[in-house]
């Protein structure tokens, strides 16, 4: 099967994870902050960091199989865009500080999943 074909699988199955999963937090978490899209960016960081360290560092994943894992799966899964708008959303309403809260909290939380996910991935190959 061509790689591209792959890819965009991938990229539904992670597109239908996201709207499950996103969906699943936000209802528990209920309204005023975005929680869905938080869990599924750092989510994403993570999975994104362990694919590629076991991936690429550990040859334990082939190309096509890693790019359809990370570009496909990771990537249809992950939503920079909901971010983005729901920020500008808060700004827009003067909510200032939940602006602020979702872009520290976000970018501080997707480098720290990233790095975790690293991390594992290192872990699980041993070094």
């Amino acid at each position: 099967m061509p790689r591209l074909l792959w890819i965009c699988l991938g990229g539904a199955v992670g597109t239908g994870a996201r709207y499950w999963l996103s969906g699943l937090v936000q209802r528990q978490a209920g309204p005023g902050f975005p929680f869905g899209t938080l869990a599924v960016n750092t989510i994403g960081s993570f999975l994104l960091g362990f694919i590629m360290e076991i991936g690429v560092s550990g040859g334990l994943l082939g190309p096509t199989l890693r790019i359809s894992l990370a570009t496909g799966v990771v990537g249809g899964f992950t939503t920079y865009s909901t971010f983005n708008y729901e920020t500008i959303e808060y700004v827009r309403e003067g909510a200032w500080a939940l602006a602020a809260a979702n872009l520290g909290t976000t970018v501080v939380a997707c480098l720290a999943c990233g790095l975790a996910g690293l991390a594992a991935g290192k872990a699980l190959l041993g070094g």
